[in-house]
């Protein structure tokens, strides 16, 4: 039997020299630029951010808390400053098409600056056109203009009336119209008087009426042109004054914009529209008006309202290209939209309502969206797709998506868009769009992918000083002493479980500074030291570890059935690990085992009741492959073996205990007890090799803590894989008691070293003849097995001498 390997308490977790960070405080050390560890993303990243070409827009994967969106921004945002500003853009009214307004860019500051002039222009226009045409001059005109008409209206009537008056008719006015009263001797003829003239008389009147109505048409016809080429008069006049008040300020704003032929374009239709409006600028509220009409009229809607310009994206104030940072991007929020107003119960909309997004806001620079946001609101995503396969934005409200509400409303003139989109989210989520949705791969052809963990050499060591020198700095909190240093270094190397990387979780190791750092200020201490690094971390696992100690109650009072010392036969501890959102512990669970003569082999019971993941099904069914191969070689394996997790009401999924159950077998077939003071963890292949698990921490810490509950005897410890000693990071009070003696952690390779510590006895090797050296683990397991093949035999052959 070989002599135990058992760790050395330097082998449980990383130790570093104080040589390796020449500082008292962190407060010596200037902060880290950049980001530590992500070699691989930052070239990435200035890969992605340097190509122009459509399509390369940038996917920063990895885990949550690792520093991918502070990472992305703060980088990005030192690109940016030195990239041109954007232009601004606007909408203005369309003349020609109201519902669809126009897009006009300019050179960044000149959007505002056209918005100023424009108002300038409408107020000068006011004054200039209400000036002009409250003068005598447009009055007096305006005066012989319908003094003219009045005049041919009154000989054009008079002519009629004499005519009538010759036809022996009356010519009568009133509200209602013109009516004719035939006359006899000189005074208009009474309804009794002509109802006692005969038939012939009375034809000859009403001929004479018909002839006399049918000149009065013409008459009315006449006047009816002549106050239409008054008014057409009127209108030229005013057209020709309203000119001449508005040209020279309209021009002016053509030659300061002669370069953008939109604009100029925009004053030539507004001109054209401002004659055509003219009474609106000769009139004012009046006094008397109904209020709410006043209100109606300076709202959406109001007839000055369309000469103002929306200043839609506004760089005036902006330092180099934009960087937006969506945290809660809605539909609206992300694309623009258009606003509604009830206006006296009426629900009115205009182009100066439109909103901008934050793509027209990022527009010339970058967007950056949490991809899990993106998904998860109704039509963004696809949205999103659109803007970056067509470049270009168009304002649609969401209810024109879903069609739920039919209301006319805006369709703005798409703007072009130059942008870079950085989606910030998980591998996952990367791995689901690439497989799921074929445009990803076109659209985002860079991916930056951020590691979960970094190497824990002496330069990261150093780095990790200044992330915590500058994180003090900038949140202005108490400075780490070295040995605060070291603690959280640990710390990091702990939240991945290997000594030699760090973890990249910064917003992990963010929280742990941030109690620390209030355990010292409740302290009255002035710099932050190891004790008050023990102590958050201590204090933060205590907030959470309430599941933890109840079932460490359980397992102390006997209602969970665990040994930790004597020796049983065909029973074994095995370690689990529980992840409960933010706390991981791990738990020891009872194993037993059962054989008897058979054919079914090795029966899962927790598959049989459907509580085995398919993993730990797989690593039961490669212990029949070690046993059949072992074993079985010159004899049939006649075996029925049933394992099970004893007090198990939950599903259990992993191959972590297929050496424990492994071990509980051999036990039962050797009958040869197994210490109960060792648990054990690890997985097993088909030629018996131990095989690495994960959360072997946790499992060895939580084996302990019963271990100490029920009292150290020295005897007790943890199998591991030989493979997971990088992985140990434990607690300070483990390696103390493994520093006395009192606990023990065995690192294995094969099978047969867990055999000789578990049982006491070798395992054998095995010889020519098939058999296996005498008084060893594998020769009793061989053994019983061929004694089980041997009865089956003759007892079948006993029940055929019997039939």
């Amino acid at each position: 039997m070989g002599k135990f390997i058992k760790l050395e308490p330097k082998q449980l977790k990383r130790y570093w020299s104080s040589s390796c960070l020449p500082f008292e405080t962190t407060e010596e050390l200037e902060p880290l630029q950049g980001i530590i560890g992500q070699e691989r993303a930052v070239k990435a990243m200035e890969f992605g951010v340097q190509i122009k070409t459509q399509g390369y827009n940038i996917y920063i994967a990895g885990i949550s808390g690792s520093g991918k969106t502070t990472y992305a921004r703060e980088y990005i945002s030192k690109i940016a400053k030195d990239m041109p500003v954007p232009d601004d853009w606007c909408y203005v009214y369309n003349f020609e098409n109201p519902s669809q307004p126009v897009a006009i860019r300019l050179p960044s500051g000149k959007g505002k600056e056209f918005c100023r002039d424009m108002e300038e222009l409408i107020e000068d226009l006011k004054n200039e056109i209400s000036k002009a045409f409250s003068g005598d001059e447009y009055e007096n005109e305006k005066a012989l203009i319908y003094k003219e008409m009045q005049e041919k209206k009154s000989e054009l009537f008079n002519k009629f009336s004499e005519y009538s008056k010759e036809q022996g008719f009356q010519v009568n006015t009133s509200n209602a119209g013109i009516y004719f009263s035939p006359i006899v001797n000189g005074e208009p003829m009474g309804e009794e008087e002509y109802n006692q003239l005969d038939e012939e008389e009375k034809k000859s009147i009403n001929n004479k009426l018909t002839q006399i109505q049918l000149q009065a048409v013409e008459v009315m016809r006449k006047i009816k042109e002549l106050e239409k080429e008054s008014k057409n008069r009127v209108r030229e006049l005013e057209n020709r004054i309203g000119t001449f008040a508005v040209a020279v300020h309209v021009e002016d704003m053509k030659k300061k914009y002669a370069s953008y032929p939109k604009i100029v374009k925009y004053l030539e239709d507004l001109m054209h529209d401002v004659l055509e409006s003219i009474d609106s600028f000769k009139e004012s509220d009046s006094a008397e008006e109904n209020p709410l009409v006043q209100a109606f009229k300076r709202g959406a809607g109001s007839v000055h309202s369309k000469y103002k310009v929306n200043l839609l994206v506004d760089n005036s104030e902006r330092e180099g290209a934009p960087v937006i940072i969506e945290y809660n991007p809605t539909y609206s929020t992300l694309f623009g939209c258009s606003e509604y107003e009830n206006k006296l119960g009426t629900i009115v909309t205009d182009f100066t309502m439109i909103k901008p997004g934050s793509i027209h806001m990022a527009n010339g620079g970058y967007l950056i969206l949490q991809a899990k946001d993106v998904l998860s609101v109704p039509f963004m995503w696809e949205g999103l797709k659109k803007v970056l396969k067509t470049r270009t934005i168009t304002i649609e409200n969401l209810r024109d998506q879903w069609g739920l509400i039919s209301m006319s409303g805006l369709k703005p003139e798409p703007i072009p868009i130059d942008i870079k989109v950085i989606l910030v989210g998980s591998n996952l989520l990367f791995q689901l769009l690439h497989q799921l949705d074929e445009d990803f791969g076109k659209l985002f052809k860079v991916k930056v992918d951020f590691d979960e963990e970094m190497e824990a050499n002496e330069q990261n060591l150093l780095s990790l000083a200044k992330f915590i020198s500058g994180y003090c700095r900038r949140e202005n909190i108490r400075h780490f002493s070295r040995d605060a240093v070291l603690s959280v270094a640990d710390y990091a190397c702990r939240l991945v479980e290997n000594q030699n990387k760090f973890s990249t979780r910064f917003n992990d190791i963010v929280e742990i500074l941030v109690e620390a750092n209030t355990w010292a200020e409740i302290s009255g201490n002035d710099v932050v030291t190891a004790e008050y690094v023990k102590k958050a971390i201590a204090e933060k696992e205590y907030r959470s570890s309430k599941y933890d100690e109840k079932l460490m109650e359980l397992l102390e009072n006997d209602i969970i059935m665990v040994e930790v010392d004597g020796e049983a036969v065909g029973q074994i501890n095995g370690l689990s690990v529980i992840h409960l959102g933010d706390y991981i512990f791990g738990k020891p669970s009872k194993i037993t085992a059962t054989t008897f003569i058979g054919r079914s082999g090795i029966v899962n019971i927790e598959r049989e009741v459907e509580m085995s993941g398919n993993v730990h099904s797989k690593g039961v069914m490669i212990l029949s492959s070690y046993i059949g191969e072992q074993y079985a070689q010159e004899i049939p394996l006649s075996l029925s073996a049933n394992i099970t997790f004893e007090q198990l009401y939950s599903g259990i999924e992993g191959d972590s205990a297929s050496s424990a159950e492994l071990y509980a077998i051999l036990s039962s077939l050797a009958e040869v007890p197994i210490k109960q003071g060792i648990a054990v963890t690890g997985s097993i292949n088909q030629k018996g090799e131990i095989q690495p698990v994960g959360g072997v921490t946790y499992k060895i810490e939580g084996f302990f803590q019963l271990c100490k509950a029920r009292g150290l005897t020295g005897e007790q410890g943890v199998i591991i894989p030989y493979q997971n000693i990088r992985n140990l990071v434990l607690k300070d009070e483990v390696i103390k008691a493994v520093e006395e003696g009192k606990f023990h952690i065995y690192p294995i390779k094969h099978v047969d070293e867990g055999i000789e510590i578990l049982m006491g006895l070798p395992a054998g090797k095995k010889l020519e003849d098939g058999c296996f050296e005498r008084d060893t683990i594998h020769e009793k397991v061989y053994n019983k097995l061929r004694q089980y093949a041997l009865t089956l035999v003759h007892f079948g052959k006993d029940e055929e001498e019997d039939d």
